[in-house]
């Protein structure tokens, strides 16, 4: 199972898998690096006055907590969080925020479904997020009368592959399975092979978490891909684990 998550996030991914018996390969698609930069500052400081903030990722809450220039003084009582994913919501809890708002489905169309958006009274919202991605979430909320305002507390940029990535992925044997939940990630990791290993890489089965990245994964030259409910690693694996009991079993 090789997962392409960002640099030192792939155990949650690949330990599970491990357990069941399958060998884990981490291919970094994306290193995340804080943004220091005053802008930046300034931006978050307009986000914790507003009274809904959402946050797309750990990463997110982790850079802002970080990048804040004063204590926010019981700010973390008041705002109502909304998070991107089971995991961004325990970054939440853990960062002291005690209204925290979490879909059933952690990408962006399940945040935007939520119940809440449909009362929520056109106002200011917060968006702690990366440069990048897909907009949709902004997009959307634009689109219903929202005015936002954007902290982009961290960048994603690529991650440097070496021959020893290039070893592991050749070592193993031929039943690949690659976790895609982020085209940016594919196309770095792509990118940085030398033939024979993305070559090999793309004779597995890409595991993608949406038609928008399974559409991905069949353009880069995948031998074949598998639908997951959604991207966290449960989801992934169970699709995982689905296929193969097809397969043995028929």
């Amino acid at each position: 199972m090789v997962s392409l998550r960002p640099c030192g996030q792939h155990q949650r991914l690949l330990r599970p898998a491990i357990a069941l018996g399958a060998e884990g390969i981490g291919l970094p698609g994306l290193r995340l690096v804080a943004r220091a930069e005053a802008s930046a500052r300034d931006a978050l400081d307009t986000v914790w006055r507003c009274e809904n903030v959402i946050f797309t990722s750990p990463a997110a809450v982790r850079f802002a907590m970080r990048l804040r220039t004063a204590p926010l003084a019981g700010a973390q009582l008041l705002i109502r969080a909304f998070a991107l994913g089971a995991a961004t919501a325990a970054a939440l809890r853990r960062a002291g925020f005690a209204q925290v708002v979490v879909a059933a489905r952690a990408d962006s169309e399940g945040l935007l479904a939520l119940p809440e958006w449909r009362t929520l009274p056109t106002t200011r919202v917060g968006l702690v997020t990366a440069p990048g991605g897909r907009g949709v979430i902004a997009a959307s909320l634009r689109a219903r009368g929202h005015k936002l305002a954007i902290a982009e507390v961290y960048q994603r940029q690529p991650a440097r592959l070496d021959a020893r990535h290039s070893r592991r992925v050749l070592a193993v044997g031929d039943e690949l399975a690659v976790c895609v939940t982020s085209a940016q990630a594919l196309t770095n990791v792509l990118a940085a092979l030398p033939e024979a290993a993305r070559s090999k890489l793309l004779a597995g089965v890409a595991v993608v978490s949406s038609p928008r990245l399974e559409a991905i994964a069949h353009e880069a030259g995948f031998a074949g891909t598998l639908r997951a409910t959604g991207p966290t690693p449960r989801e992934l694996l169970d699709a995982l684990v689905a296929h193969a009991r097809r397969l043995r079993f028929g």
